[in-house]
């Protein structure tokens, strides 16, 4: 019953991982463009679903005392996700100053023409100004809680990957 419970853990892992990259394409499709941080805030969930997948593998036929390892992996991933979401919403509520490639301010052009070719080729998307909230929340804070979620999933895979 144990591997049962454990190939689900990891099946939610990859799904909501998935349904989640899956919101943030819709999102981007809809015009909500995303900063250099929100790209950044994607990666856990491509590693994520790769070990999900290994994980799901190993609940139906691998060796399981590889398990924990996996979820342990899976846990460390998506504590990552979560600081990057924290760190990110803390700059859109401006509790921190984000990096200067997406919440600094443009130069001073010298002269016209330099301040016509910047409007025609810097396009920025800041990273300290939430494109959209939902309940309140821009998508970098519901980043954040998936990441919990999910980190959260990785840590349940633990302890009961251990018994198997």
């Amino acid at each position: 019953m144990a591997r049962v419970e454990v190939l689900r853990i990891a099946i939610a892992i990859f799904f909501i991982a998935a349904a989640t990259i899956a919101g943030a394409f819709a999102f981007q499709a809809s015009g909500y463009i995303p900063c250099e941080l929100c790209l950044k805030e994607r990666i856990p969930y491509y590693a994520g679903m790769g070990l999900a997948l290994i994980a799901i593998l190993l609940a139906i036929r691998g060796p399981r005392a590889l398990l924990p390892a996996c979820f342990g992996i899976l846990f460390l991933v998506f504590a990552a996700g979560t600081a990057l979401g924290v760190y990110h919403s803390g700059i859109e509520w401006g509790f921190w100053p984000g990096p200067a490639d997406c919440t600094g301010s443009m130069s001073k052009a010298s002269s016209m023409q330099e301040f016509l070719h910047q409007l025609n080729t810097i396009k920025v998307v800041r990273c300290d100004a939430a494109a959209i909230r939902i309940l309140g929340l821009s998508l970098a804070g519901w980043n954040a809680v998936i990441s919990v979620v999910l980190a959260g999933l990785a840590a349940f895979g633990i302890a009961r990957s251990r018994n198997l």
